[in-house]
């Protein structure tokens, strides 16, 4: 046999292959479709919520949300206790129906309704990470931060522009990415003041809870009641004036805290590398797009994130056969950019630096939160929050739940629940569950990871001591939610 033929016996076994695997997927597509609509169930699931099965799934549940929690202390990554104790749950709930003929095939029916909804929210950030990824790769974020560190300005200048920056930037990149970039910031210009650094991370934590919480981007509960389809996306902006009360009450106070005084200038200078406007113009119309499927076709918003990744996918093509490792020209003043562009930009690299932790963790926490409700634990919460207590004390004890636990669980608790409230109670849980975390430094994302960053100088007894003002904020936030948007509530 000669090589030409060789070659092209071994191509068409890979065709026939690749053949056979599209084959066995859209089978693949099909056969649970069929099974499902064969085995459909007419059965309404049972209350165990006072059996030894409930009882065992709710310690599970807390042990793991336990070692979460302790997640800097004990270096284990938050995701891994919460889908071990998701799998446990949903193993000892589908035992118990296997004892009831005619309902053995309704957990799984209900596994696969959770993990629809885990599926979009995933995908969803999944896009906007790469997109955030592909800036921080294009030196976008590392030239916002070389500019203030050069500004020459004083710490409270320094303190209030980081902080409406942080406010700013949120809505559109997660509260997270935002948080970081500005304790990069803050870390640079105050590393020798550790109450500049202390107090300017509190600062920054408080502005990016709040800047996500009245856009649907900006946070992922907020994402969460967007995708559910409960709140339209410019009804969230009826949130702005709330959020930026919730920022500005603790942020005058602290202002009088920071020491009146100048850092050292440095003169570092970070160039953005090729291409990195025109990135920051393609998530900008993949915004547009994911707005635009969702509100005028009525699709699923992750659509529309997707379809725009596909943007940045083709344009990373072009910066990848345009790169001209001879002709690039050396210029001193952007040696940084220069050396950063000798690696063609790639945008897998993106996706790959996603934070597959937090997309992990969020499908243990919706799996969990989902068997908690499967077996009735939800029913009952929302029995004795939202029609004892009423909408408007249950909406503002998520939010002081949310300080202790992470918003993301009780979220989607709140939205399984589903209570039949108004449009002012939906965005006033909204905004609770998005600025409540900021009372406590292990209320929120941002919080946490910014206690690993300025390790030592921002701590969670130094957020401890500013709760109270935080606090007063988030108070004063609520009142001016129920004041303004009064005719959202009838």
């Amino acid at each position: 046999m000669n090589v030409n033929y060789s070659s092209t016996f071994v191509l068409r076994i890979i065709n026939m292959k690749e053949l056979l695997t599209v084959i066995f997927l859209i089978t693949g597509l099909f056969m649970p479709l069929t099974g499902f609509a064969a085995t459909g169930q007419t059965h309404q699931p049972l209350d165990l919520t006072s059996s030894s099965i409930g009882v065992t799934a709710i310690v599970i549940f807390v042990l793991a949300y336990m070692l979460v929690m302790a997640e800097e202390f004990t270096r284990l990554r938050k995701s891994k206790p919460v889908i071990i104790a998701a799998g446990i749950i949903w193993a000892l709930i589908a035992y118990v129906y296997q004892s009831h003929p005619g309902m053995e095939g309704m957990p799984g029916q209900a596994v696969r309704h959770n993990l629809l909804e885990y599926a979009e929210l995933m995908l969803f950030l999944l896009a906007a990470m790469t997109y955030i990824n592909a800036m921080e790769d294009r030196n976008i974020f590392e030239a916002l931060r070389s500019k203030l560190v050069g500004s020459g300005l004083g710490f409270r200048a320094l303190f209030w522009i980081t902080g409406l920056l942080s406010f700013v930037i949120s809505p559109v990149a997660d509260n997270l990415t935002t948080a970081l970039l500005m304790c990069a910031v803050v870390m640079a210009v105050g590393g020798h003041n550790a109450k500049f650094v202390m107090i300017g991370c509190i600062n920054i934590v408080v502005a990016a809870n709040a800047g996500g919480a009245f856009s649907p981007f900006g946070d992922i509960t907020t994402l969460m009641v967007w995708q559910k389809g409960i709140v339209n996306f410019w009804d969230f902006f009826a949130l702005f004036i709330p959020a930026v009360v919730n920022y500005l009450v603790p942020a005058v106070f602290m202002h009088f805290a920071i020491p009146d005084e100048k850092p050292e200038a440095s003169d570092e200078v970070i160039v953005m590398k090729r291409g990195s406007k025109r990135i920051m113009f393609l998530f900008l119309c993949t915004i547009i797009t994911a707005v635009s499927f969702h509100n005028f076709l009525h699709l699923p918003p992750v659509i529309g994130m997707l379809t725009g990744l596909g943007y940045l996918k083709i344009f990373g093509y072009y910066l990848k056969v345009t790169h001209d490792f001879e002709k690039a020209p050396y210029d001193p003043a952007k040696e940084h950019a220069v050396v950063g562009d000798v690696v063609p930009f790639d945008v897998f690299k993106g996706v790959a630096r996603a934070e597959w932790d937090t997309l992990l963790f969020f499908y243990g926490v919706v799996l969990c939160v989902g068997g908690l409700g499967f077996l009735g634990y939800l029913s009952m919460a929302s029995e004795s929050m939202y029609t004892q207590w009423g909408a408007t004390n249950a909406n503002i004890a998520v939010g002081v739940l949310s300080a202790i636990v992470d918003n993301i669980p009780v979220m989607f608790a709140v939205l399984t629940m589903l209570p039949d409230m108004s449009q002012g109670q939906w965005l006033l849980v909204t905004l609770t569950a998005g600025v409540g975390g900021s009372m406590l430094s292990i209320g929120s994302a941002a919080g946490v990871a910014l206690m690993g960053q300025a390790r030592g100088m921002y701590t969670f007894f130094g957020h401890l001591k500013w709760t109270p003002v935080i606090a007063l904020g988030y108070v004063a936030s609520i009142y001016t939610h129920l004041w303004i948007n009064a005719s959202l509530f009838t």
